[in-house]
């Protein structure tokens, strides 16, 4: 659950996030795994389906094993923000116990971005699972009731990610899909917030 104060309190981290706990939560544990103890940065080099990212693979108890979009089509991308800290969030996506992940994960103070899933593979990130079949989930570092944290890095570097999804998988770089984690239907979260600014992020996708 989001918390309205600031990061000085307890972090409490959403939770069951993913919707459709029972499809297929251990099926991508090799997969996963080989990618990881393999060989190394060679293995973290090849795992990373954005050429930006650094791999921080999330537990593969945390989300479904799949093969999109021959399983299931992509066409959406949902925006996140973390209500934690950069590192607190991916260390949370490696506790088996904590049962959300998202694709990616971007920093507030530079924009560095983690893989935690690949995209191929279904994260629980929108608390539907119809939604997240369909989309590739970004977290972003902050609260939501704080614009500081949306840094103009971030922007630009989350912006250049949407961007390469979209391209990707032929999704139109617009509103419709392109969407905060607060209009998934059934969703109890509010992210990204009233200080998450959706005109500009949606210039930088289209190259604005």
């Amino acid at each position: 659950m989001e918390r309205p104060s600031s990061p000085r309190l307890p972090h409490t981290r959403r939770s069951l996030l993913r919707g459709g706990l029972a499809l297929g939560a251990a099926a991508g544990a090799a997969f996963a795994g080989e990618l990881w103890t393999g060989s190394g940065r060679a293995a973290a080099a090849a795992a990373v389906d954005y050429p930006g990212a650094t791999w921080a693979p999330a537990s593969t108890a945390n989300y479904t094993a799949s093969n999109r979009p021959s399983t299931y089509a992509i066409d959406m991308v949902v925006i996140h923000v973390t209500q934690e800290t950069f590192a607190d969030t991916i260390t949370l996506f490696q506790d088996p116990a904590h049962a959300a992940t998202a694709h990616y994960v971007v920093r507030s103070a530079d924009g560095a971005i983690d893989q935690c899933v690949r995209e191929h593979d279904v994260a629980w990130h929108a608390g539907n699972w119809d939604y997240n079949t369909r989309s590739i989930g970004i977290e972003h570092e902050g609260w939501v009731d704080d614009a500081s944290w949306f840094t103009d890095a971030m922007y630009h570097s989350s912006a250049a990610l949407t961007a390469e999804i979209c391209d990707k998988y032929g999704i139109p770089k617009d509103r419709q899909h392109i969407i905060g984690h607060v209009e998934v239907p059934g969703t109890d979260h509010t992210d990204p917030g009233p200080n998450w600014d959706w005109v500009r992020y949606i210039r930088l996708v289209n190259g604005g």
